[in-house]
């Protein structure tokens, strides 16, 4: 799908992203899925990974992100998989793909892309060159494992972000970039979340916007990007899934009608692409599903 195919599609009316996939496989008792968040799903129990796809997608996502968080070949390299990353890319884009068609419906496959150590860690993000190179190579596969367009999601700094939309962009496919963001509309790096933006912008993502942040953050951050960028936002929050090395996300579990009157109202404040992160579910889903068709 190229940049203007998407933003077209986007254009045409708010559309509805898929939930979590990671914490959802651990809520059904897959306890491989906590293996590089994903990645033991995809190498122990690839049906339960279709099976969550098809749930979302039955559910009202109009867009499925393929279980490709962690597949990249500097992640594996962590479990000795590195040259199983390509094989590993295209049976994740392979059972959205099946998930959506079990269920009946029709869907985009996105190719999720993240930072390449610890998401919660801007500390850790690596060099310059060793960004370019490793997102390089993550988004050259995933555009081979045939997805329709690249999430960049979870990024905790704007130099990062930068790098892998600028990488992201030479496989052709359109590209979406999503920030994890704290209290004020910042990023975990501390940066602006409106400078984030700006940084990313040159590199022509079809829309920008916020991530596995607290429902109650999620519109100041998305206030900070709308007023720096003309592009579509995307908003997809936390719903409670926290751990100790993750304390800003702690909150109060939302359910599904809850949630879903949070993203009417990111949706009404220019989010084009609306779903969840952590702890949300299919339930989730299809109450946002039917809460924006309901505001059409």
């Amino acid at each position: 799908m190229k940049p203007e195919e998407l933003a077209g599609w986007l254009q045409e009316r708010p559309r509805v992203l898929d939930g979590a996939m990671g914490s959802e496989l651990l809520r059904r008792g897959v306890r491989a899925a906590g293996t590089l968040w994903g990645v033991g799903a995809l190498l122990e129990a690839p049906g339960e990974v279709r099976a969550v796809h098809r749930d979302h997608a039955a559910a009202g996502a109009e867009a499925l992100t393929a279980a490709t968080f962690r597949v990249a070949p500097y992640s594996l390299r962590t479990l000795g998989l590195e040259r199983r990353a390509a094989e590993l890319a295209s049976l994740a884009v392979r059972l959205a793909h099946d998930g959506a068609a079990e269920a009946g419906r029709t869907a985009i496959v996105l190719g999720s892309m993240t930072t390449l150590e610890d998401c919660w860690r801007p500390d850790l993000v690596p060099d310059d060159a060793t960004l370019a190179r490793e997102h390089g190579a993550t988004a050259a596969l995933l555009a081979a494992a045939g997805c329709d367009a690249l999430l960049l999601e979870t990024f905790n700094t704007s130099r990062e972000a930068r790098l892998a939309a600028a990488a992201a962009a030479t496989t052709g496919l359109a590209v979406v970039v999503s920030f994890t963001c704290i209290a004020g509309g910042r990023l975990l790096s501390g940066e602006d979340a409106a400078d984030a933006a700006r940084a990313v912008e040159l590199e022509g993502p079809v829309a920008v916007g916020v991530n596995c942040t607290r429902r109650d953050e999620v519109m100041p951050a998305l206030a900070r990007i709308a007023g720096a960028t003309g592009r579509p936002l995307v908003a997809y929050a936390n719903n409670a899934w926290s751990a100790a090395d993750s304390p800003w996300l702690r909150d109060d579990p939302a359910g599904p009608e809850l949630y879903a009157l949070r993203a009417v109202a990111w949706s009404a404040a220019g989010a084009r692409l609306v779903g969840g992160c952590c702890g949300t579910t299919p339930a989730h889903i299809e109450a946002v599903a039917r809460a924006l068709r309901a505001g059409r």
